[in-house]
């Protein structure tokens, strides 16, 4: 399943709970997240554990951004996010972003996107195989 950057529109953003079907990288017990929108566009959120006091990951789509980005998303991520292959333009996909001193120096990760079922509110960070996706892409408008 290929999900493409507009998939997934920010206005999905009231889901309460999200429970990843597996950790993120570094973070083994915490698997359950809220997601905070940080900025009147409804561009910049926070990905909270509910887990943990203070883990928190700044996350975006990545249309505005990178609109061309369009992850393939491996038959194994859409049984474990219990993903229906007639609803996959309802996925939502989401960057990690790293904040640098300046915006100029903050980045974002397409190589591990965050894939979100609204449906079921599942998700899970996606480690792509494609290397020429890095992991520290500049934020660029």
């Amino acid at each position: 399943m290929t999900a493409s950057a507009a998939a997934g529109t920010m206005t999905r953003m009231d889901i309460p709970v999200i429970e990843l079907a597996h950790p993120m990288p570094g973070f083994p017990d915490d698997a359950r997240f809220a997601l905070v929108r940080l900025d009147e566009e409804g561009v910049l959120h926070s990905f909270r554990s509910l887990d943990s006091d203070g883990l928190q990951f700044v996350v975006v789509p990545p249309a505005p951004f990178y609109p061309d980005f369009a992850p393939e998303i491996g038959d194994d991520v859409v049984a474990d996010l219990g993903i229906d292959p007639a609803a996959a333009d309802d996925v939502l996909v989401l960057l990690v972003v790293r904040a640098g001193a300046t915006l100029a120096e903050t980045t974002v990760n397409l190589r591990a996107p965050l894939v979100v079922n609204p449906a079921t509110r599942r998700a899970c960070q996606v480690v792509l195989d494609d290397a020429a996706l890095p992991l520290a892409a500049p934020l660029k408008r």
